[in-house]
């Protein structure tokens, strides 16, 4: 019993014990919790976000075959080929047109929305949410039967009213049309539910005192209501943007890029180059011009934002 006396070290022990007591306050912190909890949401996103994201570069810097090296030569193929420019093209129409129509919509049918009774509002809000729940493959497959030249519900109505038949997809500049309006059909209600919310966190003080001093409707709306959304305005468009320039669904299954590359978009284009061309490296190069000019959309859109921010502080 002496010996186990005189054999326990109560520095070890202490010394043994402050790593343990370190570890626990550690993990006591809010931090450090925020870390833990969020661990696994982030070796998710490495692993199917990061790694093909990066995957994706060095892949865009190989041949053909994937056996050589050739550097940036891909991206230079791509620049020196006119279907390229127009893919561009038509991406920028695509998206910027997509996402101004989404965000007028959304703005004018939340303001509508805003000022019905509340026993009204749930109802309108039900119903105009209906676009963006039904899954979009769906949806698109609806529109592109009411676009079909032979069983078109819209050339059916036309014809009706003794107009010619509109050849939706089969014409360049109708097709363009036709995926424009269904990009905008679906993703209005979007930005329809993120404006009402933020119409509810106005104040109504701020419209009591414009009333007060004689403000019309329009002079609260452009002095009270624009400069409090500002915010969400920006992110909402910010985040459409992105949405908009990578998509995929509706291109695809209405016009697949036709008639006559027409109606490609970036994921359309590189989906048609690296999948079923066979040429994944040009594929990944076509992709990955999405990724500056995202990028610097997301700089002005952003610094926008943090400066209103600071000046609100």
């Amino acid at each position: 019993m002496a010996d186990t006396l005189h054999s326990w070290n109560p520095t070890v022990a202490t010394t043994a014990a402050r790593p343990a007591s370190k570890l626990l306050k550690f993990l006591r912190r809010r931090s450090a919790i925020a870390f833990v909890m969020c661990l696994p949401l982030m070796t998710v996103i490495g692993g199917l976000v990061i790694y093909p994201a990066f995957y994706s570069i060095y892949l865009s810097m190989l041949n053909k075959s994937q056996t050589r090296f050739i550097g940036l030569s891909n991206f230079t193929y791509l620049l020196s080929r006119d279907v390229f420019w127009m893919v561009v093209e038509q991406s920028a129409i695509f998206a910027l047109t997509a996402v101004f129509f989404k965000a007028l919509i959304g703005l004018v049918t939340a303001h509508l929305i805003n000022n019905l009774p509340v026993k009204g509002q749930r109802k309108w809000r039900g119903m105009l949410l209906v676009p963006w729940v039904i899954p979009l493959a769906l949806s698109t497959l609806g529109w592109w039967w009411m676009f079909d030249p032979t069983h078109s519900a819209l050339n059916w109505i036309i014809n009706l009213f003794g107009g010619d038949e509109i050849a939706w997809l089969s014409n360049p500049y109708w097709a363009r049309f036709s995926v424009i309006l269904v990009n905008v059909w679906y993703g209005a209600p979007f930005f329809l539910i993120m404006y009402l919310a933020a119409l509810k966190s106005v104040p109504e003080q701020l419209y009591e005192a414009a009333a007060i001093d004689g403000a019309s409707a329009w002079q609260k709306f452009v002095h009270i209501t624009l400069p409090m959304m500002r915010n969400i305005i920006a992110i909402t468009i910010l985040f459409s943007l992105i949405v908009t320039f990578a998509n995929f669904d509706i291109v695809q299954i209405m016009t697949a890029g036709g008639p006559r590359n027409m109606t490609h978009v970036f994921a359309t284009y590189s989906f048609l180059t690296g999948i079923r061309s066979g040429d994944l490296p040009l594929g990944s190069a076509v992709s990955l011009f999405m990724l500056p000019i995202l990028a610097v959309s997301a700089i002005f859109i952003l610094r926008g934002v943090r400066k209103r921010g600071r000046e609100i502080g």
